[in-house]
């Protein structure tokens, strides 16, 4: 005997469609109205997990949450190799370190923000949200003097609510589509390994700035990457400033 088992959202969405048809056929709302009650229930927003473009721009991007003793070498071999990054930096880190802010700005990496305390945001209420993503912007412009245009969820988690907020805070939400998986401990050949194997024209790279191998991993990782013609741009570099779309699977594609 087999058992299935069917998601809340599923069960939502099944009722949804029963209510849509019953009021259709009683005639309450006129059918535009009916029809935008449907679509709004059902529209799902998405961030950026990739860019949909043919010419092998890649962005190679570091979340800072804790731990700073890795960074002045990441930045180093960075700079060595003539490679843009973006680093995602949590509010609570910028107080720790605005030396390393400034200088990370200072060598020509973009910064973005990662939240002002790192919470899962997806939980939280509109002024909550708010006041992660408006504080830790301030932050860091208060540090380096420019516009935060991007911004990454801690833990990846998203909702419609939170990418609407971050809109209204003027920035993108960026996600990835490769995950070094660097923050596992795993060895600086296991993460080239997991970087060079599903890195495609249009990719966003997850990595680290205190994984325990990320930096002895980088030179490899970057060489690798060059060999097979790839360019590296920062984050807001690589994706489309407006006239764009995302698609289901968080890919964004120009109009």
């Amino acid at each position: 005997m087999h058992f299935y088992v069917i998601s809340y959202k599923t069960i939502k969405k099944v009722l949804l469609g029963f209510l849509v048809l019953f009021v259709f056929c009683l005639g309450i709302f006129p059918t535009r109205e009916v029809t935008q009650v449907f679509l709004y229930a059902n529209t799902r927003k998405t961030p950026i997990y990739c860019v949909d473009r043919q010419d092998k721009q890649i962005a190679l991007t570091f979340d800072a949450a804790w731990g700073s003793d890795k960074t002045e070498n990441i930045l180093s071999v960075l700079k060595e190799f003539d490679v843009k990054a973006t680093f995602f930096l949590v509010g609570f880190w910028v107080d720790k370190n605005e030396d390393l802010v400034k200088k990370i700005d200072e060598m020509g990496f973009e910064i973005g923000t990662h939240s002002n305390t790192h919470p899962d945001l997806s939980k939280l209420s509109k002024e909550q949200i708010d006041l992660e993503l408006s504080v830790s912007k301030q932050k860091i412009e208060n540090v380096i003097g420019k516009q935060v245009k991007v911004f990454r969820p801690p833990f990846g988690a998203y909702n419609n609510l939170l990418i609407e907020e971050a809109e209204k805070n003027n920035l993108k939400t960026i996600q990835w589509d490769v995950d070094s998986l660097d923050w596992k401990g795993i060895s600086a050949k296991e993460i080239s390994a997991n970087i060079l194997k599903r890195v495609k024209s249009g990719s966003i790279i997850l990595c680290h700035n205190n994984a325990d191998f990320i930096v002895s991993a980088l030179p490899g990782v970057v060489l690798g990457l060059k060999e097979r013609g790839y360019v590296f741009k920062t984050v807001s570099e690589l994706v489309f400033e407006d006239n764009y779309r995302i698609d289901n699977a968080g890919k964004q594609i120009a109009i």
